[in-house]
């Protein structure tokens, strides 16, 4: 039987990770500083074995957000890559290829918690015709979600 491995990186691809096993915890944590660090409503994060992670491309860069805390980042486009803490390190979970089966199984630091956050999947939605049409006029720039061998591909400049 083979390990599982997954892949991952940031939005340019100039950071790119693979994990070999089983990850750890999927949570999402409610504090200012993840709020802050996502520039999102809440960090979603999944642990990993520090033994089981390894950098195919490039590394990230590190900001220490507390005492014991350091946040890690791509330095190219800012893509949210780890939480490093002295009992090991976890991954953002957008920042893996495949995040289906990444759902998050508990919530933590909810003192910090926005009080509208649970309603705001209840808002109306835009018809995806519209979505779809407004798509269809963007020329990304965005890593693939897959490995590849050279990146960025040739003329794109990063």
């Amino acid at each position: 039987m083979t390990e599982a491995t997954r892949t991952g990186g940031c939005q340019c691809g100039a950071v790119r990770f693979r994990t070999r096993g089983e990850l750890g915890r999927a949570s999402i944590c409610h504090c200012r500083m993840c709020q802050k660090a996502f520039g999102g409503f809440f960090g979603p994060l999944v642990t990993v074995p520090t033994e089981r992670l390894e950098w195919m491309r490039g590394e990230p860069s590190y900001f220490q957000s507390s005492i014991n805390i350091e946040r890690g980042f791509c330095r190219n486009c800012g893509t949210p890559l780890t939480y490093r803490h002295p009992n090991g390190i976890e991954l953002a979970i957008g920042a893996f290829d495949d995040r289906s089966d990444l759902m998050p199984r508990i919530q933590v630091n909810n003192g910090s918690r926005i009080s509208w956050v649970e309603q705001i999947f209840d808002q109306p939605k835009r018809a995806e015709v519209d979505d779809i049409a407004r798509q269809e006029q963007i020329i990304s720039f965005q890593h693939p979600d897959h490995d590849t061998e050279n990146w960025p591909s040739e003329g794109l400049k990063i």
